[in-house]
């Protein structure tokens, strides 16, 4: 069994960051893909960032480049979600997710087999 741990979410103003992190578990799992969701009140859950975790190849949604920034730590199987010049409109509930699937395009909702709990971002203006 897999477990995926989130951290690092809060209350920050608009213009501050925060550092999400996501902590991997699981005697055999050896992940292939890693990612962020994040899902605002009344919204769908929405793809925010992916890192391959063969070539280290990632993926932002449009909304994000620019300002978040995914990375990997292999010894940790952690993956941190880093994110800077926050707005409002980045308030949601951000998910992590994980597949042993080396995916080498942009990786959609259905391609993760495992998700977290989920960790609260609130951006106030």
């Amino acid at each position: 069994q897999v477990q995926l741990v989130e951290s690092g979410g809060g209350l920050v103003q608009a213009g501050g960051s925060l550092r999400l992190s996501c902590a991997a578990s699981g005697r055999t799992f050896s992940p292939g893909t890693m990612g962020w969701f994040r899902q605002a009140p009344g919204k769908e859950r929405e793809s925010v960032a992916s890192i391959n975790w063969n070539n280290y190849n990632t993926y932002y949604a449009d909304s994000v480049k620019g300002r978040f920034a995914i990375s990997r730590d292999n010894a940790k199987t952690t993956v941190y979600l880093q994110m800077n010049s926050l707005k409002p409109e980045d308030t949601a509930i951000y998910y992590c997710a994980a597949t042993g699937r080396a995916y080498y395009r942009r990786v959609s909702r259905s391609d993760y087999d495992y998700w977290g709990q989920g960790t609260q971002v609130t951006v106030s203006s």
